[in-house]
């Protein structure tokens, strides 16, 4: 299975195509859906065109792919970045209906674990972001169920020389029951291609990567499918 993230933090000035409102992530998903993707994660915006955990922005973003992709799973991110405040953060997902099939849940981020617990109370399945060796021993330690465990080697976060020596760190922390391995930015396709020879589920779109594997230039989503 590949998953396929449609934007995550980038803008518009990281590449034109990035989705930003409901309409364009439709429109984003059902292509990489016609490219094969089994499962699909946005960052929902708001207004201003930032990342947003409000209700309203994020009930719009799922509905509009939904509609556009019936039956696939759909998950939404938490991360910090969006909203800092831990109380504010959990008091916004607290106000979610179960509109999304799944949330991403960092657990290098503090209070992870409230967010993940929450997360499960609201009837929203949890995946679990894990990028270092303490985050992967902290999702252990918290023991909750998941759909499933994110490996992600991120630059600049993940502690490791490149991309699949931090993912191999993560992994040898957990059950050989498989996981899904990307990674991001100059660490993305060689992840990707390291994760394939192994077995392991992955993800791409124009959230980790803004080009083909040999740096060929896409327009889409879909452009970016085309090489798993």
């Amino acid at each position: 299975m590949f998953k396929a993230c449609l934007n995550g933090d980038r803008t518009r000035v990281d590449h034109p195509g990035v989705p930003v409102t409901p309409g364009e992530l439709g429109r984003e998903a059902a292509g990489a859906v016609a490219a094969g993707a089994g499962a699909l994660h946005i960052h929902p915006r708001g207004a201003s065109g930032l990342e947003t955990l409000e209700y309203v922005d994020v009930h719009a973003a799922v509905t509009a792919v939904r509609r556009n992709c019936p039956g696939v799973p759909v998950g939404v991110s938490t991360r910090e970045g969006i909203v800092p405040d831990l109380d504010e953060r959990l008091r916004l997902i607290a106000a979610w209906e179960p509109v999304a099939d799944f949330a991403s849940v960092n657990f290098h981020e503090d209070g992870a674990e409230r967010v993940a617990d929450l997360l499960l109370t609201k009837g929203i399945g949890v995946e679990a972001g894990l990028f270092s060796p303490d985050a992967a021993r902290k999702y252990l330690a918290w023991g909750g169920p998941v759909v499933r465990v994110l490996v992600e080697a991120i630059p600049g976060i993940s502690p490791g020389p490149d991309g699949v020596t931090a993912a191999h760190a993560v992994l040898e922390l957990l059950p050989p029951d498989g996981a899904l391995v990307h990674g991001e930015n100059e660490w993305a396709w060689p992840v990707l291609r390291w994760a394939q020879t192994k077995g392991y589920d992955v993800r791409a779109g124009l959230e980790d990567m803004l080009t083909g594997p040999e740096g060929q230039p896409v327009q889409s989503n879909a452009d970016v499918l085309r090489y798993i």
